[in-house]
């Protein structure tokens, strides 16, 4: 038996860079090169999928919370006269198809309609879950199903394209999504985290449009103008004031744009104000007040739409 003795072994020569090319350094530099030129596409593709996996868990738990939230919130407080489990089911499935844009004559009035028909059928659908529910019930139970049907549709995008990606091995394929999945799982978490907010009627956000507005409606007789939107007229500081904001408690934003109209067609109006609240940018305190100009008013654009067409046809100087 003999022995290999280690210790007059010169690893500087080894690894020794010289005119004469030591060939195991050589493959030391060069099988990595090939390596991650047939496989690092595969090894980044592993690595970002089990980021957006874990962000894929997230979502489907937000999805489940939500709809289990939704189904004890109608037992508990609704009592409705069937289980309501297969028809919540079926309503968070429901989806909305956008009407064609290749001739943008006449979209917008196109999208309200379809936007205000799926309203009234997911509200009649939800009042049938417990007929004798108030308004206020059923604007929250509304809600609640919008967060729910919201996450369920993130939920299956983000699985369709993460699965996808996946299947076919195609990297830059998932690097989109990979880019845009944080910002999804911020609005995914803050739906998920507004639901005990829904439930009790508290507002939220763009509630300090209507509260500012309350308040100075209070002591007043309130008219109803639109759907779920009323109407106080009022004196200030010499100054005749038409204050319009949704119903409450709750979280429908009403169809101001109907009221404004209405006021427009009966009296001379001098300006528009408005009050919304808008999203914090990066490095921006909470709570400050800007004014500008233009309609402050969110949603899909069919509101905002009607009210700057109001405001142009008759020379309304619109604020916010």
């Amino acid at each position: 038996m003999s022995l290999v003795n280690f210790t007059n072994f010169d690893f500087d020569q080894l690894f020794a860079m010289s005119d004469d090319t030591n060939p195991l350094m050589m493959l030391i530099w060069i099988l990595p090169i090939f390596f991650f030129v047939f496989y690092g596409q595969r090894i980044q593709l592993y690595v970002t999928s089990g980021e957006i996996k874990k962000g894929i868990k997230k979502l489907d738990g937000f999805r489940s919370e939500s709809r289990d939230e939704l189904i004890n919130y109608v037992n508990k407080n609704l009592k409705p006269v069937d289980d309501p489990v297969a028809k919540i089911d079926r309503f968070i499935d429901y989806f909305t198809i956008m009407p064609v844009e290749m001739d943008p004559n006449g979209i917008v009035d196109k999208v309200r309609h379809i936007v205000r028909s799926r309203e009234d059928y997911t509200r009649e659908h939800v009042r049938s879950l417990s007929p004798k529910m108030s308004d206020i019930e059923l604007s929250k139970v509304q809600t609640l199903l919008e967060i729910a049907s919201s996450l369920q549709m993130i939920y299956k995008i983000i699985n369709h394209m993460y699965l996808t990606a996946k299947k076919q091995n195609n990297y830059p394929l998932i690097l989109p999504l990979q880019m845009i999945l944080p910002f999804i799982m911020e609005q995914s978490e803050a739906m998920k985290e507004a639901i005990p907010v829904f439930k009790k009627g508290q507002p939220v956000g763009d509630g300090i449009g209507p509260m500012v507005v309350g308040k100075m409606m209070l002591e007043n007789q309130k008219e109803t103008i639109a759907f779920q939107t009323s109407l106080v007229k009022s004196d200030f500081e010499g100054r005749k004031l038409f204050l319009v904001k949704a119903d409450g408690p709750g979280s429908t934003v009403g169809r101001p744009a109907d009221g404004l109209e209405k006021i427009v067609s009966e009296n001379k109006i001098d300006a528009i104000i408005m009050i919304d609240a808008a999203l914090k940018m990066e490095g921006e305190d909470s709570a400050t007040v800007a004014r500008g100009f233009g309609a402050a008013i969110g949603g899909i654009g069919t509101e905002k739409f009607q009210i700057e067409a109001i405001a142009t046809s008759k020379n309304i100087p619109v604020f916010s």
